[in-house]
């Protein structure tokens, strides 16, 4: 007898009149949201303007809704296409079945147009939003909850889910909650991709890199407890070799990448300035604005010691004068230069 577990919710849809609110695409919204939030400060912090990161959101979102349905029903066709079965079920998005490879993949295509047409280096896009989507994740992954779906194997641990449904060939009891282990995986890794950004100043898109990584580490032993069904391959689940592939060439992409291209990107955006850091704690817009008032203080200055009011001891040759205004003059439009860079 359990003595304790994870209550299942006895529906993940409720009606408000005629319209259906469903927890899984509940989850998927606030996600969205998180990560465009969390992403846009960073992007700003980075150098970049307010709301960049919204209008490239508008191409990645749902490029990566469609690849994400995409993936899950190629690698699934059974589910729709088998006898018995109908395909008009696989554009039931809202029933559930998103594959992050097929999201992360397509959304990342989607996010290239929208950088390419506003002139944006896509990697640091991607370095902004990374923890974000991780973020994301954490939150999506609930969705499984509400559709009692994507659990492990049969246990009695007190943090095990309890599952009702009896659809689609499901066996009422109490099972590992992998959908809890991954959304708390994904977490960790939001944190460690925010402060090895942090410490590392990682840039040129090896902050999207760690994620991915970190990511498919957690996945690969995660997917290893699910019970569902799911195509094998040597013995292993066809998610399983997946993880394992692009764990490998994103660690691949970051040895690479750290020695073609070290540091971080100056510019993120055309126009917004140089970056300062991804803490937030410095904007370029600041020390842009503290450049030109230095500037012009020293011209005033200048001006002052060069008037009239000077004594005659502090009094200059007209030559020297002139060429001290001169020097102040070149601050300023060196500082108004910047301005307008």
């Amino acid at each position: 007898m359990e003595l304790a577990f994870i209550p299942s919710p006895s529906r993940g849809v409720l009606h408000l009149g005629p319209i259906p609110l469903r927890g899984y695409a509940f989850c998927i919204i606030i996600g969205v949201f998180v990560a465009v939030w969390l992403g846009n400060r960073r992007w700003i912090a980075r150098g970049g303007r307010p709301g960049t990161v919204a209008d490239i959101a508008v191409w990645a979102v749902p490029f990566g809704l469609i690849g994400g349905r995409l993936y899950h029903v190629i690698t699934d066709y059974q589910l729709y296409f088998s006898e018995g079965r109908d395909w008009v079920d696989a554009f039931k998005i809202w029933e559930g079945g998103l594959g992050i490879w097929g999201a992360i993949a397509f959304g990342a295509l989607g996010a290239w147009i929208g950088a390419r047409r506003r002139g944006i280096p896509m990697p640091a896009y991607a370095d902004a939003v990374a923890p974000g989507i991780a973020l994301a994740q954490a939150i999506g992954r609930w969705g499984n909850w509400f559709n009692q779906e994507l659990y492990g194997k049969a246990t009695d641990l007190p943090w095990a889910v309890e599952i009702t449904s009896t659809a689609d060939g499901r066996v009422p009891g109490t099972y590992h909650p992998t959908f809890l282990y991954e959304s708390l995986w994904c977490i960790g890794v939001a944190a460690l991709v925010i402060w090895a950004d942090r410490r590392f100043k990682l840039g040129h898109g090896r902050a999207f890199a760690l994620y991915v990584a970190a990511y498919c580490a957690g996945r690969f032993w995660i997917e290893y407890m699910r019970v569902d069904d799911a195509h094998h391959i040597l013995g292993l689940r066809l998610n399983n070799w997946t993880a394992l592939l692009v764990f490998v060439l994103a660690v691949v992409y970051m040895v690479l990448s750290a020695r073609s291209r070290p540091g971080r990107e100056a510019v993120v955006e055309p126009g917004a300035g140089p970056s300062e850091g991804s803490d937030g704690s410095d904007g370029a817009a600041g020390s842009e604005g503290s450049a030109g008032d230095d500037a012009k203080a020293d011209a005033d200055t200048t001006d002052e010691d060069t008037g009239s009011g000077a004594t005659e001891s502090d009094a200059k040759s007209p030559d020297e004068a002139a060429g001290d205004a001169d020097d102040a003059r070149d601050v300023k439009d060196g500082a108004d230069s910047a301005k307008k860079g």
